[in-house]
C-alpha cells in the first residue's frame, strides 16, 4: 500500500466547529470505513459466491437515495475513459442520511468525504478524502467549508460542489454510518496489527508485537493519540497499519473460501449504507468482476492538495491548493493519476 495517504499539520484546524456530531479521530477514522464499502463489496464478486440471495440481502438491506444528483444540465461528461468515480461520505446517522436529499430536512454535515476513482482498465483504485474544512465555492451559496454543502442541499448539492471542485463526473454515491465498521471488523473474527511500541489505547492496551484487535478494540487504537508525543501523526500511521491489516484479511483466502463469513461481511456493511438507487447489486457485482485482480496493494490513499490553513470570519479553515488543482482534474479527467500524484502530493 503505498504511503501517499497522509495528513499533515497545516490540515487540521483548531477552531471549534458547530454543529459538531462526530470526535475528530471518530472522523477520520470513517475514512476508513468508506474506503473498504467499495472494496468488500467487490470482493464479494471477485469470490465468485455473490449468490442470489446474498444480492437481495444486499438490495433489502441497504437504503436507497432516490434523488442523489444534482440536475444535469450542472453536471461534467460522464467520463470518456471508462473510469468510475464514487462520492463516500461518513455519516453519524443513516436516519439523517435517508433525508439528504431534501435541503430542508437535515442541517447535518459531513465529517468524511471521500473520492472513490477506479481507473479504466481496473487495475488501481484511488481514494481521495476531501478536509471537511476546505474552503471552496458552493453552488448558489458561495464560498464555505464543503461539508456545509450537505446542510444546504443535501446528496444533490453535495455532488455538484465535488464535480464543480474536481471536474468529473460523479457516477454514485455511498454514506456509511459510523457503526458498519464496528460489524464489519468482528465479521472477519477481528484483525491482526503489529505494533512497534506499548501504549495504552483507550480501554485497549497495545503491546509490543503482534496485536489480536476485535471491533470495540480496533476502534480505540485507530482513535488514540494521546499516547503519543506527535499525537495524530502517530495515530494516523496506526490508521493505516489496521486499513493494511483489514484489507489483507478481507482479500485473504481465509475469508474468501468462506461463504458464512463473506455473508456476515455483506450483512455487516449492508444495514448501515445508504446509496443511490442505480448502485444495486447487479451493478457492484459487475464492478466486482471487472476488478477482479486488485489486490489491497493496488488501492492508493492520498489527500487533496492543500495549503494550509486560514481564517475566514470566526472559522479556521483550510485551504486549497490551487496550484496543484489542475494538475489533479486533469489526473481525473485522462485517468492519469498514477503520473500525476508524485508531482502534486506532499
Amino acid at each position: 500500500m503505498t504511503d501517499i495517504f497522509s495528513v499533515d499539520q497545516d490540515d487540521r484546524p483548531e477552531a471549534p466547529r458547530e454543529r459538531r456530531r462526530l470526535s475528530r479521530p471518530v472522523t477520520v477514522l470513517l475514512i476508513c470505513v468508506a474506503a473498504l464499502v467499495v472494496v468488500v463489496l467487490v470482493v464479494v464478486a471477485i469470490a465468485g459466491i455473490y449468490a442470489a440471495d446474498l444480492a437481495r440481502s444486499y438490495d433489502e438491506r441497504t437504503t436507497k437515495l432516490d434523488d442523489a444528483f444534482p440536475e444535469a444540465s450542472t453536471r461534467p461528461a460522464a467520463s470518456a475513459t471508462g473510469a468510475v468515480n464514487v462520492l463516500l461520505m461518513g455519516s453519524d446517522s443513516r436516519g439523517d442520511a435517508t433525508d439528504l436529499d431534501d435541503a430542508s430536512s437535515s442541517d447535518q454535515r459531513t465529517d468524511t468525504m471521500m473520492l472513490v476513482h477506479l481507473d479504466a482498465d481496473r487495475q488501481n483504485v484511488y481514494v481521495m478524502s476531501i478536509m471537511r474544512d476546505l474552503y471552496v465555492p458552493v453552488p448558489e451559496h458561495g464560498e464555505a467549508k464543503i461539508n456545509a454543502a450537505f446542510a444546504y442541499g443535501g446528496s444533490p448539492l453535495t455532488v455538484q460542489t465535488v464535480e464543480q471542485l474536481t471536474g468529473v463526473r460523479i457516477d454514485h454515491v455511498a454514506i456509511i454510518d459510523f457503526e458498519g465498521f464496528r460489524g464489519m471488523t468482528d465479521a472477519l473474527g477481528g484483525v491482526d496489527i503489529t505494533s512497534s511500541r506499548a501504549f495504552q489505547a483507550r480501554d485497549t492496551p497495545i503491546e509490543v508485537g503482534v496485536n489480536h484487535l476485535d471491533g470495540a478494540m480496533a476502534l480505540d487504537f485507530v482513535r488514540e493519540r494521546y499516547s503519543f508525543v506527535d499525537g495524530d501523526y502517530t495515530r494516523v500511521a496506526n490508521q493505516q497499519l489496521f486499513l493494511k491489516a483489514i484489507l489483507d484479511k478481507t482479500i485473504s483466502q481465509e475469508t474468501l473460501t468462506d461463504p458464512a463469513k463473506i455473508s456476515a461481511l455483506v450483512s455487516s456493511i449492508s444495514d448501515y449504507l445508504t446509496v443511490d438507487d442505480s448502485l444495486d447489486a447487479g451493478t457492484v457485482a459487475s464492478l466486482g468482476l471487472s476488478m477482479r485482480s486488485i489486490r489491497s496493494s493496488d488501492v492508493h490513499f492520498f489527500t487533496i492538495p492543500t495549503d494550509g490553513t486560514g481564517t475566514v470570519g470566526d472559522q479556521s479553515v483550510v485551504l486549497l491548493d490551487q496550484d496543484s488543482l489542475p494538475a489533479l482534474q486533469q489526473g481525473l479527467r485522462d485517468d492519469s493519476l498514477e503520473a500525476i500524484l508524485p508531482t502534486i502530493v506532499r
